[in-house]
């Protein structure tokens, strides 16, 4: 595999991330939302205008570049007095398993401790077999659940870890 570059993120890669965000997601929640679910999620987090807007606000925090090609994302931001949150991290299906996520947390992570963040939160859907044991493998802890009603109806699980990181 080429060299990953850890970059924050350019304007011109927001269809780049819209596209690995809304894959992702979806993935996440196959078999357990319905498509109209789905889609309403997706338009709603992962529409080119909201993903501009965040990424200009630092909500989206780095990409992950293989060559030129953005391959993943994160984003994260401080959410009360030292503690942080992953908001997001998705790996485009065809490099995952190669350590770019672990890059990426990594790289949020320090940004986050310089911060003063001495704990770090992240939501993952029930169920999510690539995420929860990512995150279980890097030190996070699951502390609770969360039922959210979506605009459809359904219930979304998530389950929340935490860790500590300084």
């Amino acid at each position: 595999m080429t060299q990953i570059s850890i970059e924050k993120p350019k304007p011109e890669q927001a269809k780049a991330i819209h596209r690995i965000c809304s894959t992702g997601w979806r993935q996440t929640v196959e078999g357990k939302l319905s498509e109209e679910c789905q889609k309403q999620t997706v338009e709603f987090w992962y529409q080119l205008d909201r993903i501009e807007k965040d990424m200009e606000n630092g909500s989206y925090s780095y990409v992950a570049l293989l060559d030129s090609e953005v391959v993943g994302v994160i984003g994260g931001g401080i959410t009360d007095e030292n503690v942080s949150e992953v908001f997001v991290l998705y790996i485009d299906e065809k490099y995952r398993y190669q350590g770019i996520g672990t890059l990426l947390l990594e790289a949020l992570t320090k940004d986050q401790v310089a911060l003063g963040a001495i704990r770090q939160w992240v939501s993952v859907q029930e169920g999510n077999h690539r995420g929860i044991p990512f995150y279980e493998a890097r030190g996070f802890i699951f502390q609770e659940k969360k039922i959210t009603a979506t605009e459809t109806g359904e219930e979304q699980v998530s389950l929340r870890y935490a860790r500590a990181i300084a």
